[in-house]
């Protein structure tokens, strides 16, 4: 009976906060400790609490156990179907204010600093730990980018030590991240020359309510899609992908896939303007920018950039966005897990062994470099059949939201008595 290979292409990981500290360099070790014993989540202390802590929704999933037992981890993906998975950080790296998807970047020169080497200590950690099972496991390196040096020569020590990636910081309302910079064009070099995707994922671009008053996630969730989607645009128009043809870049867990077909058109919309006429000074800049780009965005996007773990897939699909990869979201509560056979039947039952493959399997493998042959062996044991995937889901066997998973699959679906 033949079996799907199933590689996630959005997991998380991380130390437990007291065990990065070895992997600390020890002239920050005086700092780290008062750090530790201080350290609170304003986004997470109130959030999910009383749940198991495997089982808590993203920001608040940090203690969670799967983020660091490499063992208990396996166990588990073993039982969602999973050969391989894609790995995102979800603890606090030493010296940060709150949580890795919440905080800002560095905003003083002593707080890069530090900042910058709990970083490293993360991914030393990581190394470490996708080294445990390397051929089921892909970690990227976290980077900052206010000392483009720096970055380069942590994206240098990520390759030669097994990680297969590199994750750019994010945007928040008090530190823009603005990726259209020329200065930043030897990053884009590196990771180009080394076959090191370059990646975004979603982030809170806000304030917690402590700080910002009750609106600020309710802003949160009407911007993170915009802000998701921005990087796009950045890359493509500051001809990123025409100068380093061979670079990629993922966006993960856009919980609004079809916000990428809008910026999409507008893109594509503004770029047309390059054959218009002007008469203003400040269109001419507009225009000798877009002369610069051969193709239009879409063209760039559909050879350059790939979306991860989208929560809407099967909207994704149909809006007909290209080069989508699938993604369990572990340990987060509003990814599939423990129902991951079912959220796959019950979004990618009907669509060709083809079309269900390239989502689950050879995508990611071509991105992210993993051995399909080694998979096979993987997924032969532990992965489900065409037979089951192919079997659509009744809505009596859907599991029950939210009693039963947070998935935002069976969100709002009736299930019959």
């Amino acid at each position: 009976m033949q079996h799907q290979i199933v590689i996630s292409t959005d997991g998380h990981c991380g130390a437990d906060l007291w065990d990065y500290k070895p992997y600390l360099e020890q002239r920050y070790h005086d700092a780290f400790d008062p750090w530790a014993d201080n350290f609170s989540d304003a986004w997470a202390d109130e959030l999910d609490q009383d749940r198991p802590a495997n089982n808590r929704s993203g920001v608040a999933s940090a203690a969670a156990p799967l983020n660091w037992d490499s063992q208990l981890r396996l166990d588990y993906i073993d039982s969602q179907g999973i050969a391989a998975e894609v790995l995102f950080p979800n603890t606090p790296p030493p010296f940060y204010p709150s949580g890795v998807l919440t905080s800002p970047g560095p905003r003083s020169r002593n707080e890069y600093e530090l900042r910058f080497a709990g970083l490293r200590a993360h991914n030393r950690w990581l190394a470490d730990f996708c080294g445990e099972a390397p051929d089921r496991r892909a970690g990227f390196a976290q980077i900052f980018l206010d000392n483009i040096d720096d970055a380069v020569a942590e994206v240098r020590w990520a390759k030669e030590n097994g990680l297969r990636g590199v994750l750019l910081p994010g945007d928040h309302v008090l530190k823009m991240v603005s990726l259209y910079y020329p200065s930043y064009d030897p990053l884009w070099a590196v990771c180009a020359d080394l076959e090191m995707p370059i990646h975004r994922h979603a982030a809170a671009p806000t304030e917690s309510v402590y700080e910002g008053g009750d609106a600020s996630q309710l802003v949160h969730f009407v911007e993170i899609q915009f802000y998701t989607a921005r990087a796009i645009s950045h890359l493509i128009f500051a001809g990123v992908f025409q100068r380093h043809p061979d670079l990629r870049f993922v966006t993960t867990e856009i919980a609004s896939a079809t916000e990428i077909a809008r910026e999409l058109t507008k893109m594509d919309m503004m770029y047309r303007l390059r054959d218009m006429g002007t008469g203003t000074p400040f269109y001419a800049h507009v225009k000798d920018a877009l002369a610069n780009l051969p193709r239009s965005p879409s063209e760039y996007f559909a050879t350059n950039c790939y979306v991860g773990g989208p929560h809407d897939l099967r909207m994704a699909l149909e809006a007909g966005i290209p080069n989508l990869m699938w993604g369990a979201d572990i340990p987060h509560a509003e990814g599939t897990g423990p129902f991951t056979l079912e959220a796959l039947r019950a979004t990618l039952w009907d669509l060709p062994e083809t079309e269900r493959d390239e989502l689950l399997a050879t995508r990611a493998a071509d991105v992210y470099q993993f051995d399909l042959d080694q998979l096979r062996t993987v997924a032969d044991r532990i992965g489900p059949t065409m037979e089951q995937l192919a079997t659509p889901l009744p809505p009596e066997s859907r599991p029950k939201y939210p009693e039963e998973t947070c998935c935002s699959v069976f969100r709002g679906v009736a299930v019959e008595a």
